[in-house]
């Protein structure tokens, strides 16, 4: 440990709603309390354009809400640090050691909050376009294919709401799903059929895109006939966003976490890993539901246990 090393009773490593909620419940019970932060406050829900169904505030930008939540916790006396991760150890004497780009952080007790970055689905052209015609945001990208056609890929909840989202800007919405029928609910995928400007495209898949600077050419397959075909249109007249699932950041904590089928974090019911004084909270999580409030609640467990177990690390 280096001179300038920093020293707190809790390390949260990630800054959205799971990160700062851990961190309001950890400094109310007096801990010293450092959240790293590599983005803005809030994680994703910064990039979402409003929220409307965290109870209580009926409809908030993210990046607000993300802000409220840093606020809060930096009321209360913890501090921001400001840094990418890029390694985290388990000492000898059973620390933590959380390697930035910065600096080193040395805490017994640590948070995993680091949340879950979309799912790639792997067309030809899709990281080569990715920002240029391939989004995984409508609430981030939308507003740029105003008047133009899209196209949405996956079957699933988030889909069909993106979908919906973006008939606010586009001309035309494509929904292209692999299998012959959504795995949304019922109830979302009436509504969102229900809308005139979406139209789907069953046992589909998309194989490649091409374009200049921007896209003009969307390749697909018919998963059930083989046949491939090409759609070809001006460049930059239509987008494609993915909605394939969440990838839940679990690199840095690998070797000290168990993971479920979905690649997320298995945790007791107190957040606790399989790592004594390793907790985790949020997306990173192997749960059902990845929501604001579910993320909170995490942290505010995660936060509580936390001081339950530097308590008895003291002692």
């Amino acid at each position: 440990m280096t001179d300038s090393t920093m020293n707190a009773d809790v390390i949260i490593v990630g800054g959205g709603p799971a990160g700062y909620a851990a961190a309001v419940y950890a400094a109310r019970a007096s801990l010293q309390v450092l959240v790293v932060e590599q983005g803005m406050p809030g994680g994703q829900i910064a990039t979402t354009d409003e929220v409307e169904n965290y109870p209580a505030i009926q409809e908030i930008s993210g990046a607000e809400l993300g802000q409220r939540f840093q606020e809060h916790a930096e009321a209360l006396g913890a501090k921001t640090v400001y840094a990418m991760v890029t390694a985290v150890r388990h000492e000898e004497d059973q620390t933590f050691t959380v390697v930035t780009d910065q600096d080193e952080l040395r805490a017994p007790s640590l948070i995993m909050a680091t949340g879950a970055t979309p799912r790639t689905v792997g067309f030809e052209g899709e990281d080569t376009y990715r920002g240029r015609g391939i989004s995984y945001c409508a609430t981030c990208d939308g507003m740029f294919y105003r008047g133009k056609k899209v196209f949405v890929i996956g079957g699933g909840n988030a889909a069909c709401e993106e979908a919906m989202f973006l008939t606010n800007f586009a001309s035309e919405v494509v929904v292209v799903v692999r299998r012959d029928q959504f795995r949304a609910p019922k109830g979302v995928v009436d509504r969102m059929l229900a809308n005139p400007k979406i139209s789907v495209k069953y046992s589909t898949s998309v194989t490649k895109v091409e374009g200049g600077t921007f896209l003009h050419s969307i390749a697909f397959k018919n998963n059930e006939s083989g046949e491939t075909y090409i759609e070809e249109y001006p460049e930059g007249s239509f987008g494609v966003f993915v909605f394939a699932g969440t990838l839940p950041q679990t690199e840095l904590f690998s070797g000290l976490v168990e993971l479920g089928g979905d690649g997320g974090v298995i945790t007791e019911e107190n957040m606790a890993t399989k790592t004594p004084g390793l907790f985790c909270a949020g997306d990173v999580r192997s749960k059902q539901l990845r929501q604001v409030i579910t993320a909170a609640a995490d942290g505010a467990i995660a936060g509580t246990a936390a001081y339950q177990y530097v308590s008895e690390f003291r002692k």
